[in-house]
């Protein structure tokens, strides 16, 4: 327990100091007038108030995350709750943050557009279709997992659920973004948190009366599968650490908020309480099940919604098997309806092509979901192993280009270049190592992978660096 509270009270206290400390860098400006009003067109361009863009972009970049990625990360025991920790504070959030507020600065511009902004034309035309995809890719894998639990749990067809779904995503992605998203994501935003601190309460009362002992610390590896900390942790526990998928999110609500000093609190602040919820769910996991062991078998026999369910029920009851329904069925629809969204601004933006009329969006809205309907047919799972790694490499491309940024403005790069060069290690050993990788083994990626980084970092820092240095300021 003590372990738990320790990297709680750190997550907290990191928002209030290291977040502080990143916005004193940035200096927001409150006198600039923000994409929300100045470019207002009601559809995507929406002022919103303060706590509906916080639950907002909370949900925009949750959804199952923190809940599926933390109890996968379980396993390796309660060195995770220190990624979850250190990672939130020093590279989630602030990721999240510069994601936020260079959109803001750059009226509202999709993840694609910054970093071509920063890094070049080659960087964005790559990441146009690397994000395009990577967002095709979550929006119908939540399609296919919601469908399948509807289906099994009312024993209606599977494809009236993903009739329903599809139909669903098609209004979220066309409508006003304050219609649908604005007014049902901060129910199920409070929701989810409601369940987070349920179950942490749930957690504490049956370990204070001995029957959940939780473990304490230890750096020792006990994945039952003995899959290495590095750089697997880094890729099972994405969102509630670090998440490439943040940085298309954080562009729709950078259309919506009215301040630019709103930033902390929005965008720093979502992914804090994100890292939160996902530090409960890696601790309950582990108490609920009494070790790793235990955790593995139940993911093995019953799937992550499966242990999910279970652990709801048995802290929570009649009202956990409720909240186990918004975890398991609600949160992946409210990622995907976000995803096929943010796809449409990512097009219209490299196209240019204002959405302000309907007919716009539903050129870019319709071949979209034609993809996703083909998608939903096959079997993509072996496409889908190299999400994990294709959300981390965006998450590290993206704190490259704030570093970029930070250099243009002169102000402190290492908050941003750290992370990244971090990061670009962990994905190159990923992709090295992996078995839907090249499969090298350990000693030999992990050479590879800290010469491809020194590289890498020297590349940045001799080209980059020099064609910024003389960039005008934003």
């Amino acid at each position: 327990m003590k372990t738990f509270l320790c990297c709680l009270a750190f997550l907290i206290v990191g928002y209030f100091t290291y977040g502080k400390f990143i916005d004193k860098i940035v200096e927001p400006n409150d006198s600039q007038e923000t994409p929300a009003t100045r470019l207002r067109d009601g559809v995507d361009y929406v002022p919103m108030p303060l706590y509906k863009v916080f639950l907002v972009q909370f949900l925009n970049i949750a959804g199952t995350g923190p809940i599926f990625g933390a109890i996968l990360g379980a396993m390796f025991g309660p060195v995770a709750f220190l990624w979850i920790t250190l990672g939130c504070v020093f590279a989630g959030a602030v990721h999240d943050y510069f994601s936020g507020i260079i959109s803001i600065r750059h009226d509202g511009a999709s993840v694609s557009e910054l970093v071509g902004i920063y890094l070049g034309p080659i960087m964005k035309n790559i990441m146009r279709v690397f994000s395009v995809i990577l967002l095709l890719l979550v929006g119908t894998v939540f399609v296919s997992s919601p469908a399948a639990l509807l289906s099994t749990m009312t024993g209606k067809n599977l494809l009236v659920w993903t009739i329903v779904i599809i139909a669903y995503y098609i209004l979220a992605t066309i409508l006003p973004v304050d219609k649908v998203i604005g007014k049902i994501y901060p129910l199920f935003g409070a929701a989810l948190l409601i369940m987070a601190i349920g179950l942490c309460g749930g957690m504490f009362y049956n370990h204070f009366n001995g029957t959940l002992p939780m473990m304490e610390l230890t750096l020792e590896n006990l994945h039952p599968k003995k899959l290495s900390i590095f750089p697997f942790l880094f890729t099972t526990i994405a969102c509630g650490a670090l998440s490439g998928f943040h940085a298309t999110q954080s562009p729709m609500m950078a259309r919506c908020v009215n301040r630019e000093g709103e930033s902390r609190r929005v965008f720093y602040g979502a992914m804090i309480v994100e890292g939160i919820v996902a530090l409960i769910w890696c601790a309950v996991a582990i108490a609920f099940f009494g070790d790793t062991l235990n955790l593995s078998a139940a993911v093995d026999a019953q799937g992550t919604s499966g242990v999910v369910t279970t652990i709801s029920k048995g802290l929570l009851g009649t009202f956990g098997a409720i909240l186990a329904v918004l975890g398991v069925v609600a949160c992946p629809i409210t990622s995907g309806d976000t995803a096929f969204r943010s796809a449409r601004l990512t097009i219209a933006d490299a196209f240019k092509l204002k959405q302000d009329k309907i007919l716009n969006r539903f050129l870019i809205a319709i071949p979209l979901f034609l993809a996703c309907i083909y998608l939903t047919t096959i079997d993509f799972n072996i496409v889908w192993r190299y999400f994990a790694w294709s959300n981390q490499t965006l998450a590290t491309i993206f704190l490259w280009t704030a570093t970029a940024f930070l250099i243009k403005n002169k102000k402190c790069r290492y908050v941003t270049m750290i992370p990244a060069i971090f990061m670009t290690y962990i994905c190159v050993t990923y992709i090295l190592q992996a078995p839907e990788g090249f499969r090298i083994a350990a000693n030999i990626s992990n050479t590879i992978a800290v010469i491809a980084t020194i590289a890498i970092t020297a590349f940045f820092i001799f080209v980059f660096s020099n064609k910024q240095q003389d960039a005008k300021t934003v």
